[in-house]
């Protein structure tokens, strides 16, 4: 007995559009390694843009815990990138950078377009003080109000419009 042969070409266009359908909704799931399942953690973790580790940062207020995704700028190279030439930052992103030992911070705006809050953190985990709503491309320098054991970048304005203010405490965990 022969091969049986179908010519597509001759079939309906809603028997080929079913056809389609069943076989888009047969294809087998294939198993998932311990590798994938690493990578796929590890990208949810990695911010897409700077590469960097995200970790979570809660800044507690009078009106309640704000809690954010912050890239964590840990090594000196990422301290020294920062934000620069970054054009979107959510209200729920920031980025922590992490002094050991504590010290007095300063921060500028070169080659950063956006405004930013600059929260300076200090040693016992809360605001010393923040200069919002920085200029773009900016190169005062910013300072932090004391030693300072962590800088907390947000965007700008969004320190006054969520009552972040100094003396509230800024709670994350270092990896």
């Amino acid at each position: 007995m022969g091969a049986m042969t179908m010519r597509i070409d001759r079939l309906p266009s809603a028997l080929l559009a079913s056809f389609a359908l069943v076989l888009a909704g047969c294809g087998a799931a294939e198993p998932v390694s311990d590798a994938q399942a690493d990578d796929t953690a590890d990208a949810a973790t990695t911010h897409p843009i700077s590469g960097l580790e995200i970790i979570p940062v809660t800044i507690v207020t009078e009106q309640g815990p704000i809690p954010f995704k912050a890239e964590l700028a840990a090594k000196q190279d990422a301290q020294t990138r920062g934000l620069m030439f970054r054009t979107e930052l959510a209200d729920d992103e920031g980025m922590l950078f992490p002094s050991d030992p504590p010290e007095v911070r300063s921060f500028w705006m070169r080659n950063t377009p956006l405004s930013l809050d600059v929260i300076f953190v200090g040693t016992d985990g809360r605001i010393l003080n923040i200069a919002e709503n920085t200029e773009p491309y900016s190169l005062e320098s910013l300072k932090s109000d004391g030693l300072s054991t962590a800088v907390f970048e947000v965007r700008g304005g969004l320190s006054k419009e969520r009552g972040i203010a100094p003396g509230d405490a800024v709670e994350y965990d270092l990896p």
